[in-house]
């Protein structure tokens, strides 16, 4: 991969790690789903130009809309408001991974390997781990909904592995136009005080959900969907791995989380995990002597 292009990996990288502060401080201020309808507001108005209907791919279209975009941003943001760090909840969220795995086994009949197998393993003893760290202990609310939103965004990735001839920015603004009104109805119906926090919020309060919507959105999708189309995915998807390490980082720096060492053993078994199923074995060279 070529300098620029390994700059643009941790540009990507660097967007995504930073959403989850960006996630944490907005719903401190907004509730979970006002938050993530603002969020898909916001970037619905950015991509309402380029919005086109795509005869016969609608419904699943819609369909990936109400999973990924209500469904899975739902959940993460519901269990950043309920964690007590955004470490945990970064490497939680990295378990769509080997649940993707799962359902292209369940669902497409795709084969694992043993390889594959440890990979998923590992994954979720790490996340068990961390769920017996003491922070993480107190708020296993936040883990469990974590976890929930990680097996939705596994079934977007199915449903989106069945979906051709969609660009990636035509596809987020159709997720907007299905997640800004059902979030905000979701809001309606289980949150209050939206009036207020939206009076109250100061241009920081604000600059949350922008960020989301463009820094998480257009940002890191779009610099990925660029990287797919110039380079292999065994060699674009495995740089996505540095994302979980610096929102740790990110987390540690500007939240105040502490590293206990569950967190960190935890996260170290993830992320193997992680690897182990994304980056491809190496092949066998066969050599015949002289």
């Amino acid at each position: 991969m070529k300098p620029g292009d390994l700059l643009l990996a941790l540009l990507a990288n660097t967007a995504w790690a930073f959403n989850f502060v960006a996630g944490k401080a907005g719903v401190e201020h907004f509730q979970p789903f006002l938050f993530t309808a603002l969020r898909f507001g916001l970037l619905l108005l950015v991509l309402l130009p380029l919005l086109r209907w795509i005869p016969g791919r609608m419904g699943r279209i819609f369909g990936i809309g109400l999973v990924q975009g209500v469904l899975h941003f739902g959940f993460i943001f519901a269990g950043l408001e309920a964690s007590g760090d955004i470490s945990s909840v970064a490497i939680a969220a990295q378990l769509y991974v080997p649940f993707s795995a799962l359902l292209a086994l369940i669902l497409l009949g795709e084969k694992l390997s043993r390889r594959h197998w440890l990979g998923i393993a590992s994954a979720f003893a790490g996340v068990l781990a961390i769920g017996f760290d003491p922070i993480v202990f107190h708020h296993l609310d936040a883990l469990l909904l974590i976890t929930a939103g990680a097996l939705a965004m596994a079934v977007a990735t199915i449903q989106m592995r069945q979906l051709r001839g969609v660009s990636v920015f035509v596809l987020q603004g159709w997720i907007a136009v299905c997640a800004t009104p059902t979030l905000a109805l979701l809001s309606l119906l289980f949150e209050q005080g939206q009036w207020s926090a939206l009076r109250t919020a100061t241009w920081l309060d604000l600059a949350a959900p922008l960020y989301s919507a463009i820094g998480a959105s257009l940002v890191g999708h779009g610099i990925v969907y660029y990287l797919l189309g110039r380079y292999p995915v065994g060699v674009t998807t495995p740089l996505m791995l540095l994302s979980p390490v610096l929102a740790v980082g990110f987390g540690v720096w500007l939240w105040g989380d502490v590293l206990t060492w569950k967190l960190v053993v935890g996260g170290l078994l993830t992320l193997a995990g992680l690897a182990i199923i994304t980056i491809p074995a190496p092949r066998r060279c066969l050599t015949s002597g002289a």
